[in-house]
């Protein structure tokens, strides 16, 4: 791993010039390629994380974000689709340092993991088919508005856990995002907000989703086909250590959402994102709730590197 980084200018780095991680070795973007009988790619065999650093312009520093539980829960969930990482999480957060240093970050950037059936074959299992393993990293402002967001509860339910492993970041399982999210995209909304099988309120298309009501602030269980968010875990103890309120986990109904004084999503893109509208219904008065915007601050001084108690969540790059 001798290569050195690409030119590049203050706005970022070209995708095709940039360096990433693929079957063992640091390649460019544009030589990091996949047949078109790939398994993962005809049936949606893979898994992924998407784990965010942070730009301290300050101190000149860029932090991970809980990089080693990231790549703890993809070991996890390689296992439900038959694979094997072949990296432990040391050596994989010491690639992705090894990459954002290579690539030169001085912004907020996004890690993308991906592991998936690698054959050019036609037939669909599991056992017996060879993995692919990449790392690609880029440049990333906030994935929804962190300002306000109008919602839509989508007529597209959630998947069951019964059907397919819900908990886990598999590739084919965003099909069920992406219908939701144009759904609510091309009818003039921002965001969609699933349900699940028997209309308990679940997530939205890439976001856990919290509500408060005269004070408290609930939250789906996993047992409503959550994904069990990193950021969401994070949320809830900062909520509770920083903010000295109680998160209760419950299932929630969909008129639960109307009457609520507050909604706001969490995850590694969306961070903590307000909705002000759900279903052209005012949420509250209309505008981001104070709890929430507590939080959000509270969470972007934790993630920046302004928050010493949390140092052990944020890996330092440079």
């Amino acid at each position: 791993m001798t290569q050195t980084a690409p030119a590049k200018h203050d706005a970022g780095i070209e995708r095709d010039r940039s360096w990433v991680f693929f079957n063992g070795e640091v390649v460019l973007y544009a030589d990091a390629k996949v047949g078109l009988l790939t398994h993962g790619l005809n049936y949606g065999t893979g898994i992924f994380e998407g784990i965010r650093a942070y730009w301290n312009e300050t101190r000149k520093q860029l932090y991970v974000l809980r990089m080693p539980e990231h790549y703890e829960r993809m070991h996890n969930n390689a296992r439900a689709l038959q694979m094997a990482i072949p990296h432990g999480i040391d050596e994989l957060c010491a690639i992705t340092k090894d990459l954002l240093r290579r690539n030169g970050f001085r912004e907020d950037a996004y890690i993308r993991p991906l592991c998936f059936k690698a054959a050019e074959i036609i037939g669909v299992r599991l056992h017996d088919v060879p993995d692919s393993f990449g790392i690609v990293t880029s440049p990333m402002g906030p994935y929804v508005g962190t300002e306000g967001i109008r919602c839509l509860v989508s007529s597209w339910r959630r998947i069951d856990d019964t059907m397919a492993p819900v908990r886990m970041k598999c590739t084919g399982l965003y099909v069920n995002s992406a219908l939701a999210k144009s759904e609510a995209l091309q009818a003039g909304f921002d965001e969609a907000i699933m349900l699940t099988h028997d209309g308990h309120v679940s997530e939205g298309s890439a976001e856990n989703i919290f509500i408060v009501r005269k004070g408290a602030i609930f939250t789906p269980p996993p047992s409503d086909n959550i994904l069990e968010g990193i950021t969401r875990s994070a949320a809830m103890h900062l909520v509770r250590e920083e903010m000295g309120l109680e998160v209760e986990e419950r299932s929630i109904d969909r008129t639960e959402l109307y009457v609520a004084d507050e909604v706001f999503f969490v995850g590694t893109g969306a961070q903590v994102a307000p909705v002000v509208e759900i279903d052209r219904r005012r949420i509250g008065d209309g505008e981001p709730g104070p709890l929430t915007m507590r939080l959000q601050g509270v969470y972007s001084d934790v993630v920046t590197g302004h928050n010493p108690k949390y140092e052990e969540w944020l890996t330092p790059v440079y």
